[in-house]
């Protein structure tokens, strides 16, 4: 039996990289990162000098660095045929509901934002970066995601408590959340099943309560249809 090759830490550092700008609200400067991985500057220097040699990060004239525009392209690879149905979908929705709406898919244990649309002529929206994860056992997204799964087939130990509000989101149709993920922050979620991809939700967010969250969930379920249709999917929803 042959024994299985150590992973790269070489490559696990420079992805950590990725993952720690990603996150950042604003670019960052060499110090800041090496203090945020606990490595020493030199290593995160040479690992920045390969990064911007692949295009993927960038740095500014005051050495500040930040993803670079390439990774939107390759980003945009993931789950193509499923960006391409939902964004006009995602687009119509925010602008419907003055809110960002995003679309969020199961990552092993993570609840990954895969596209987001923030609407026109609004003073004031939340922002829901691409590539933003949180586990999926938070938030209304995540727990959506979860109504589609058998809880054997759950990334993590479920607990009693999660297992009964996933089933009371999975008899209604959608799922709600607040101060899970941010603070202040709220959100309305509905499953997205199509076949061949793999689970997902399409979500808005937004501040404050909302009486009107039934028909925000209905808009969005609106939603979930026209994707499952374009994509071909016009199996049942439930």
């Amino acid at each position: 039996m042959t024994a299985s090759a150590p992973p790269s830490q070489t490559l696990s550092r420079g992805v950590r990289i990725l993952e720690v700008l990603a996150d950042a609200s604003s670019a960052m400067t060499i110090d800041d990162l090496a203090t945020e991985l606990q490595l020493h500057r030199s290593i995160v220097y040479r690992l920045l000098r390969t990064l911007e040699e692949h295009a993927l990060v960038s740095r500014d004239p005051a050495g500040l660095v930040s993803l670079a525009p390439r990774l939107a392209s390759l980003a945009a690879a993931v789950s193509r045929d499923l960006q391409a149905a939902a964004l006009p979908e995602l687009t119509a929705t925010a602008n419907d509901l003055g809110m960002t709406c995003f679309l969020a898919v199961l990552d092993r244990d993570q609840c990954v934002t895969l596209a987001s649309v923030e609407p026109h002529h609004t003073v004031a929206t939340m922002v829901q970066h691409p590539g933003a994860s949180h586990p999926v056992w938070r938030g209304a997204p995540g727990k959506a995601i979860l109504t589609e799964l058998p809880v054997q087939q759950w990334p993590f130990p479920p607990t009693a408590d999660l297992v009964a509000e996933v089933d009371f989101f999975r008899e209604r149709g959608w799922a709600t959340s607040h101060d899970e993920v941010i603070p202040t922050v709220r959100a309305i979620a509905v499953p997205l099943r199509v076949r061949g991809q793999r689970p997902a939700a399409i979500a808005v967010v937004h501040i404050g309560d909302r009486e009107d969250a039934p028909a925000i969930a209905a808009r969005l379920q609106r939603g979930v249809a026209a994707v499952r249709d374009a994509l071909g999917d016009r199996g049942p929803t439930v």
